[in-house]
Order: C-alpha cells, then structure tokens, then sequence
C-alpha cells in the first residue's frame, strides 16, 4: 500500500493492527478506529443517515449505500477483469474472481490441507471440523453444517412449501427474491447499447428478447424428448 498522504497511510495501517481501542458502550465489541465503532453503534440505535436519492431506503454506512445504488438504480459495474470479460459491482468480488485465473488460495485451514480462495468460505469449511449446525430448516427444524445443504435438503424434502417468486416478464420462477433480483438485472433490463444479432438485421435492448430472438436461427432441433421421437428448437 502507497499514499501521497501520511494520514492514509496511517488509517491503512491500523487495519495490520489487533489493537481495538474504540469499545462500544451497548455490547462488548471493539473497533481499530471510531468510524468503525461509530457505524457499530448505529446498528443498535437504527439510525441510518445515508439515504438514498432515487428512492426511500437508508443505510448505516456511505458504503452500503453506494452498493445499493449499483445494484439497484446505476447498474454500474465499475470493476473490470483484465483477463476476460466479468466485471463486478464491488471490488471484493473482483479479488475473488481475479484469484480463478491466478489459482491463488490465500486462506489455508489449519487443521487440513483445504485452502479457499476467500475468507466466507473458510469460515463455512471450518464448520466441518467444529460440527456446529448454524443453518435450520424453517419447515422441520433440521439443522445443518452449510446453507447449501440445507438449501438442497428444503428443495428435495419440502419443495411444495418452497416460495417461489415469478418473474413478471417471462415464465421463469425463483425460490429466492435476490435471485429473481439477478434475474431481472441480467436478462430484462434495459442495455443502452444494443446487442446485435450476427444472422441477421435485428438489434436489442433487452438480453431476454435477444436470447429469444437467437433462438430463431437455430436450424437444427437441438431438444429431444427422453420418452419419444419428438425433437424441438427450443
């Protein structure tokens, strides 16, 4: 880390610091600088002071809400990969991607040989050595080790109960809101650059109405039913 000034220089070295000398006055907890200690208290208070312009949700911290403008008014994707083509909405998730190309496994366990490439999924492999269930069912109580276990255990064993959220443009159905979020970001918003079909004259605006329109030129029936001779283009 460089700086042209000392102050973030400074700031930027606490964090290599275990020194916690901001305590908080509602909990235990402590905190490397009062900013930090300062967006803690918040959080018991529910005070939100950064509010969002475009619409009526507030945050705790200036971070929080400049993630909430991306993924919910911009779209923006500030973070580019230099290799391929991904780009990312925040800067963490950037690190992480960069490190598929790399290979590089900066957090190793020290019980076993596994090592991850981002510190959330250590934390989830070391639930495998300590035998803590964190993740409950909310249908039968059964609990779990991971989320994704207990997310493939409500699937299989209580599909009907499962909410599902319906995309209101096309005829795909979601079992959780943030992926219908994704959903929606990825294939029916609007692209200011249009994507252009390579077969013929056609232009879009919308990714959904492009994957669709593709689906047109498709001369060979790629789709063959398991249980008879009928084959589809789609």
């Amino acid at each position: 880390f460089t700086s042209v000034k000392l102050s973030s220089l400074r700031r930027h070295l606490k964090t290599h610091s275990d020194e916690k000398r901001h305590v908080c006055h509602l909990c235990p907890k402590a905190f490397r600088t009062a900013a930090l200690l300062h967006n803690h208290v918040n959080t018991h208070t529910g005070n939100k002071p950064h509010k969002c312009s475009e619409c009526d949700t507030a945050f705790v911290t200036r971070g929080e809400l400049s993630r909430h403008r991306r993924y919910k008014h911009t779209l923006e994707k500030p973070f580019k990969c230099t290799i391929c083509e991904y780009s990312s909405v925040e800067a963490s998730k950037m690190r992480r991607h960069v490190r598929s190309h790399t290979g590089e496994r900066p957090y190793p366990c020290h019980l076993c040989s596994y090592a991850s490439k981002d510190a959330c999924k250590l934390k989830r492999h070391m639930l495998t050595h300590t035998g803590e269930k964190r993740y409950q069912c909310y249908v039968c109580q059964a609990r779990f080790t991971q989320s994704g276990t207990m997310k493939i255990h409500v699937l299989q064993k209580h599909g009907e109960n499962v909410p599902k959220h319906q995309c209101p443009h096309c005829s795909t159905s979601l079992s959780r809101k943030s992926d219908l979020g994704v959903h929606l970001r990825n294939l029916h918003s609007y692209m200011e650059e249009a994507v252009k079909c390579r077969d013929c004259e056609a232009a879009f605006h919308e990714r959904y109405a492009f994957l669709q329109h593709r689906k047109t030129h498709r001369s060979e029936k790629s789709f063959t039913c398991a249980r008879c001779s009928c084959t589809c283009n789609q």
